[in-house]
């Protein structure tokens, strides 16, 4: 029997699981193309970047951004181009780039978890409608004649619906429990990678290997600690002077030196004031 014929005994239910069985397969050709191209290079590309990163980040940010193509490299290179975070906004980073890359490994999963829970729903339900036509048509008086020969075979007609919703839930069940298994192999590795990354950025951060450009100017808190305290040093006195020289070298200012005792100077203060005759008069008396 050929499928144009199991088709026609099938009766109705058979269109529904064509339909179910052409996306699945097109769903399983197309997710074994996606990780036929990931699962070579990944582990690769891991290494490379964490152990560019152990001499010189700009390298291992360059190493990721040139394996954009694959997975794992935009999962590192999300956080190895920002300049110089902190580990929170470092951590952070990772951790969002591996949630949006291990959501997109995830697609199709969905058509093939909808196609292992309707074949077999459908296979039954052409079995039940076939069944119906079959046995409609006895009649208690024909029981154990030769009028029932015909019902055997609607019976098998019937359960091949069954069958074929079982095979197409069968074969979707095995690739999607082949791809969940290479989503948790993926999760490994991106932990393992993030992690060593993440570890080697603190351990760089806290011994302060980062160096601060014009331009860029760093947040670390130690850094922004010795700018004030450069800040502090500066604007304090040397040797006891006062902060402010230009008064103390300005005479007039200053109210203990007195008038200026020039004779050239026609000061009012060298002129008698009209109240001192006045004040003699009285001392007299």
């Amino acid at each position: 029997m050929n499928i144009p014929e199991l088709f026609q005994e099938g009766g109705l239910a058979m269109w529904p699981l064509l339909v179910l069985s052409i996306l699945a397969l097109t769903t399983i050709i197309e997710r074994i193309w996606f990780w036929s191209k990931i699962l070579t290079r990944e582990r690769e590309i891991a290494g490379r970047v964490i152990e560019a990163a152990r001499r010189d980040w700009q390298a291992a940010a360059d190493i990721a951004r040139r394996a954009n193509d694959q997975p794992i490299g935009r999962f590192l290179y999300n956080a190895l181009h920002l300049y110089q975070p902190v580990p929170e906004v470092f951590q952070l980073a990772l951790e969002t780039a591996a949630d949006e890359e291990l959501t997109a490994m995830r697609r199709g999963d969905k058509i093939l978890e909808v196609v292992i829970a309707l074949s077999p729903l459908l296979g039954l339900l052409g079995t039940v409608l076939g069944l119906m036509e079959s046995l409609g048509s006895i009649s208690l008086g024909d029981i154990g004649t030769t009028s029932t020969a015909g019902v055997t075979f609607g019976i098998s007609r019937a359960l091949i619906t069954t069958a074929t919703g079982l095979i197409i839930a069968i074969a979707s069940l095995a690739f999607y429990r082949l791809f969940q298994s290479f989503i948790f192999g993926q999760s490994k590795i991106f932990r393992k990678a993030g992690n060593e990354l993440e570890l080697l950025y603190r351990k760089d951060w806290s011994e302060h290997r980062f160096v601060t450009s014009p331009a860029h100017p760093s947040a670390h808190p130690s850094h922004l600690a010795a700018v004030a305290v450069a800040d502090v040093q500066a604007a304090q006195p040397v040797n006891g002077d006062s902060p402010s020289t230009s008064s103390s070298t300005d005479p007039s200012a200053d109210p203990s030196t007195g008038p200026s005792t020039d004779p050239t100077d026609p000061s009012p203060s060298d002129e008698p004031s009209p109240e001192e005759p006045a004040s003699e008069e009285s001392s007299t008396y």
